[in-house]
């Protein structure tokens, strides 16, 4: 199976991305500063483009759209939330989702089975919403929505797509008090992964495999 992964050069997108090799999979890992990965800022259209031809005619099994940032932690309602915080959030967390998926989308119609695994939060939901964060959680609900979208459009090609949460990891975003490290995160997701096929298309779900509100 070829996995392509985008962010994969640390937290929870390169614990997922150890799990597949270590099982044996085909691994494309990208990171917009490279670091020995793919390159690929999924924000720049030139470089997903660029990224997308250089598979060439290899089919992708499964696309982890994993690359995503969280800007406005600590930002007062009062005074923060600056517009190029809302900008530069969403042109990776949502415009970045898309963009990738839609230049890979030959690459996963020539898979037996492709898949698109999209990782959002818990914070996209509306049943459990607790203030704050607002740039970050209006992204992960716009990305919800988006894959939701994605998994009818994509129906009628056989491309299952999933949401997922990944759990409060401890990673550079989740922070050192977070609830679960990244490799029993990346380990629960790759599970629903694997689980992942046509009939639960639109699916939104935890790491371990609970189904959310939306």
């Amino acid at each position: 199976m070829h996995v392509v992964i985008t962010g994969a050069n640390r937290g929870i997108g390169k614990e997922i991305a150890a799990r597949f090799v270590e099982r044996g999979d085909e691994v494309t890992g990208t990171a917009r500063d490279e670091g020995g990965l793919a390159p690929l800022d999924v924000s720049d259209p030139a470089s997903v483009t660029a990224f997308a031809e250089s598979l060439g005619e290899r089919p992708v099994d499964l696309l982890v759209c994993n690359a995503g940032v969280y800007l406005d932690k600590g930002e007062s309602i009062q005074t923060g939330y600056a517009p190029d915080l809302w900008a530069r959030t969403f042109a990776v967390n949502v415009t970045g989702v898309f963009l990738t998926v839609q230049a890979l989308l030959p690459h996963l119609r020539r898979a037996e089975r492709p898949k698109i695994a999209i990782l959002s939060s818990v914070m996209a939901s509306d049943a459990h919403a607790s203030g704050g964060s607002y740039v970050y959680r209006a992204s992960k609900a716009a990305v919800l929505n988006l894959g939701r979208n994605l998994a009818v459009d994509l129906r009628d090609a056989h491309i299952a797509v999933g949401v997922y949460h990944p759990g409060w990891v401890r990673t550079e975003m989740g922070g050192g008090g977070a609830a679960i490290e990244p490799a029993e995160a990346a380990s629960g997701l790759v599970m629903q992964f694997d689980a992942l096929n046509i009939a639960m298309t639109g699916a939104f779900l935890t790491w371990d495999g609970r189904v959310l509100d939306f």
